[in-house]
């Protein structure tokens, strides 16, 4: 990065770039939460049984898993903007549509299809921040994007509380609809991202682009030069440059670590908290679904610190800690319910609710924020929409997985089982993070493939 001033101001568009793209989350967030409220009601009205529930949750997981196999193939030809304002439409859309659904089979088509928009804004989204943000503050755009996601969960807890008493699972689902709107609106005040116009050779738009995003804190010529020759030096963007050398160590990377934030359980969690505090013993709905909504606000508490922090400390640390607490979390929610079994007094709930706190905010800290900085920093210049795309897909899958499983998984097993095995899945993770993950803190995204070059190390090897 060719450095003009040393703390230079954000521009105003770079902080609407942030602002506008990020808070795409909120519906990915909202729609995480929304179905657990919804669910209360839903499977009282289309007598849902656990595997019943497990379906409904995890149809709308599956699209995004085909969204998010194409989203980066997408983005690439049409551009990054585009492809998010029509996420925000067509997530308007299909919320609306749920909201109305008449039978059980049209609210998984429903479902199925408001996946699909979804899939492809998690790989669109952290892209698009990468590409349009300031090196130096491009960590923490990228962080912006999980705090609107935790903000969106948030949210749907709060207004599935509100409508409790309504017993509207409708009112729950078609109410995604507003935020999906307001997104819209914002994103089209947005430019598109200049290496995106570089790659399609719109180079008077690129350069009109960073002038507005860096003010006066970058050479333009010489970073477009930069940006030119990244990739003028890659040439294409295939599927098969993902498995051959230098690039196959990234590849492992980024689909590893797709999996591992899913398959230590956080969407578990998040899609059935009031599930978890019924097992608790805490049977009134309202209660349930307040509960949760504390959760994941100790979850946003943690994702502001993570905000805060990793433009200094650096992604890998940050990951760490994360991980870490999730795997104390883990042994705690283990010891409440081995000791609670199928009673549990006040204080094992209380202790219960601790441990679901520190499991969410150890995820928002450390995996649910570096995924979405991975996904825009882990790859070179031409293989970046397709890296993002193949760790977002085994995000999905491991999704899928645990909303199908979880429900059952519960009910056969306990509580203590079902967190220990999320916790030696979250101990798996912490040593496959030490093992590959790189810290990109303060890199030009044109620096990065040099990283995976030379053979996952900054420093040539000899």
């Amino acid at each position: 990065m060719h450095t003009l001033t040393e703390n230079p101001k954000l521009t105003r568009l770079a902080v609407m770039v942030g602002i506008a793209a990020a808070t795409v989350g909120i519906i990915y967030g909202y729609d995480s939460s929304n179905i657990g409220g919804a669910l209360i009601y839903l499977t009282q009205d289309f007598h849902l049984d656990a595997a019943g529930q497990g379906l409904v949750t995890t149809t709308v997981v599956v699209g995004e898993i085909l969204g998010a196999l194409f989203g980066g193939a997408l983005s690439n030809r049409v551009g990054r903007k585009p492809t998010m304002v029509a996420v925000a439409a067509t997530f308007t859309i299909f919320s609306l549509l749920s909201g109305i659904a008449p039978t059980l089979e049209f609210l998984i088509v429903a479902r199925f299809l408001l996946g699909l928009t979804i899939g492809v804004s998690v790989v669109v989204v952290p892209v698009f921040v990468a590409e349009s943000a300031p090196t130096r503050s491009r960590g923490a755009f990228l962080v912006l994007y999980q705090v609107a996601t935790v903000t969106g969960i948030i949210l749907g807890y709060l207004v599935a509380m509100a409508l409790a008493s309504t017993e509207s699972w409708r009112w729950m689902l078609g109410l995604a609809a507003v935020p999906g709107v307001v997104i819209t609106i914002l994103l089209l005040r947005l430019p598109d991202t200049a290496r995106w116009y570089i790659m399609k050779g719109r180079t008077a738009e690129a350069r009109r682009t960073l002038s507005l995003i860096e003010g006066g804190a970058v050479d333009i010529e010489a970073e477009l030069e930069t940006i030119t020759a990244g990739f003028a030096t890659a040439h294409t963007s295939r599927w098969t440059d993902l498995l051959r050398g230098p690039f196959l160590r990234a590849t492992l990377f980024v689909v590893g670590l797709g999996f591992f934030v899913q398959i230590t359980g956080i969407n578990a969690i998040v899609y059935y908290s009031p599930s978890i505090f019924d097992a608790m013993g805490s049977s009134d709905h309202i209660v349930q679904l307040g509960l949760s909504a504390l959760v994941q606000v100790a979850g946003l508490v943690a994702v502001f610190i993570a905000l805060a922090v990793i433009d200094r400390m650096g992604r890998r640390p940050v990951l760490l800690i994360g991980i870490g607490v999730m795997i104390l979390a883990n042994a705690l929610l283990v010891a409440v319910f081995a000791i609670g079994g199928g009673e549990f007094s006040g204080a094992l709930t209380v202790f219960g609710f601790i441990g679901l706190m520190l499991f969410t905010a150890g995820f928002t800290f450390g995996f649910g924020s570096l995924v979405w900085v991975y996904a825009g920093e882990a790859m070179p210049a031409h293989l970046r929409a397709l890296g993002a795309t193949v760790m977002l897909t085994a995000d999905l899958v491991a999704n899928v997985i645990v909303g199908a499983i979880f429900p059952s998984l519960l009910e056969a097993t306990g509580g203590a089982w079902t967190f220990a095995i999320f916790g030696v899945m979250a101990v798996l993770a912490f040593g496959f993070v030490s093992w590959l993950a790189p810290e990109t803190k303060g890199r030009p995204l044109e620096d990065i493939g040099q990283f995976w070059q030379n053979g996952g190390s900054w420093t040539p090897k000899n």
